[in-house]
């Protein structure tokens, strides 16, 4: 299958081409419906295929759409691995879970975030136990997400965003703005303030499909953040914990983490690791999320702030709607030959070195 092939237009055009390579390959099938719908007032599932003996000890499972707009990165790499014939070289005793559209409205809708405005990897968190605070946040809460956001107050509101961060220095710019908030329900970055319904489906899902697990090579799909087509596998297992140190016999030096300063984010205790971890007691979780990157970081920062602004005043349907979430989609979707293609080779390998440590495991 060439690498354009992989890819989709949109997500029901991605829905139907995940479901038939995996009839193709021989995968069975689960459909989970979201009680929402999409733009076109079509059904929304999480989808699921799996290959391999239902009792499986050593599972490759791999996610995609966590953040929706990110599944048409995702889905192609999923895709890629069931078009490809590699479910069929599986060695024995190995299955292949993967959960296509975690976050379907997100997908469909072309938004990062679900139908509450909620980042799922903020999402996965034990809400009973309370909130974390983010004063960093709180303070520049009306700067990321103003009002109006003409081109001229975009320029001025960046200007103070990259003041705060020549002030405080790299670490608190990204721990204010990206580690995630749970006050502002409209603004970026909002854990929410309850379990979502793509938390509770997989959480629920991986409990009743992966109980017999005893070893898990996690992959989740992102876009977005880092070099354009450079699949940067990033990991939130603390630095020198006995995942990590598998993460890097695995795939090798370039895993970077949120506890060694190598990796341009933050920690984060809210993301799908989490959940995969917290759902699987019984198993060796190995995971990753594969990150591969677009646009320069600000343009899509700005990309992101200008979508906020427009769910909460603006209007989708108007020509400046359409434009804003074309925007997005390009700070997400690289629609080049050389980006898919960079996409679809960097995410076989990574799963082929997964099944690779499962096997050898």
């Amino acid at each position: 299958m060439r690498p354009d092939d992989c890819f989709s237009p949109d997500y029901g055009s991605a829905r139907r081409r995940f479901l038939d390579a995996s009839a193709a390959a021989g995968a069975t099938t689960e459909a989970i419906a979201h009680p929402g719908r999409g733009p076109g007032g079509e059904a929304l599932a999480m989808d699921v295929a799996w290959f391999g003996p239902a009792d499986a000890e050593r599972v490759l499972l791999t996610c995609s759409a966590t953040h929706g707009i990110e599944g048409f990165c995702g889905s192609a790499g999923q895709i890629a691995w069931l078009a490809g014939g590699r479910l069929r070289e599986l060695p024995p005793g190995i299955a292949c879970m993967a959960v296509h559209a975690v976050n379907p409205y997100g997908f469909a809708w072309q938004r990062r975030v679900n139908e509450d405005n909620v980042d799922l990897n903020r999402n996965f968190i034990d809400h009973a136990a309370g909130y974390p605070e983010n004063a960093g946040y709180d303070e520049l809460a009306e700067t990321l997400c103003p009002r109006s956001l003409d081109e001229e107050t975009l320029a001025a509101t960046q200007r103070a965003l990259e003041a705060f961060e020549a002030e405080r220095g790299p670490t608190a710019w990204l721990n204010a703005v990206v580690k995630g908030q749970y006050r502002h329900a409209d603004g970026l970055f909002y854990g929410g303030r309850a379990a979502a319904w793509s938390n509770r489906t997989l959480r629920a899902l991986l409990g009743r499909r992966l109980g017999a697990a005893r070893q898990v090579a996690y992959i989740d799909f992102h876009s977005g953040l880092g070099p354009s087509g450079y699949g940067e596998p990033m990991s939130s297992h603390p630095y020198g914990s006995a995942a990590f140190r598998r993460l890097r016999d695995w795939y090798g030096d370039e895993v970077t983490s949120t506890g060694d300063g190598s990796m341009n984010f933050v920690e984060n205790d809210g993301d799908s690791i989490n959940a995969v971890v917290e759902s699987l007691p019984q198993a060796e979780v190995t995971g990753i999320c594969l990150e591969f990157g677009t646009l320069p970081e600000w343009d899509v920062l700005n990309a992101m702030r200008r979508e906020n602004w427009l769910q909460f005043h603006g209007d989708r349907e108007s020509r400046q709607g359409r434009d804003i979430v074309a925007g997005l989609r390009a700070a997400f979707y690289g629609e080049t030959p050389a980006w898919k293609r960079s996409i679809v080779e960097r995410s076989l390998e990574m799963q082929a070195k997964a099944v690779a440590a499962l096997a050898a495991s």
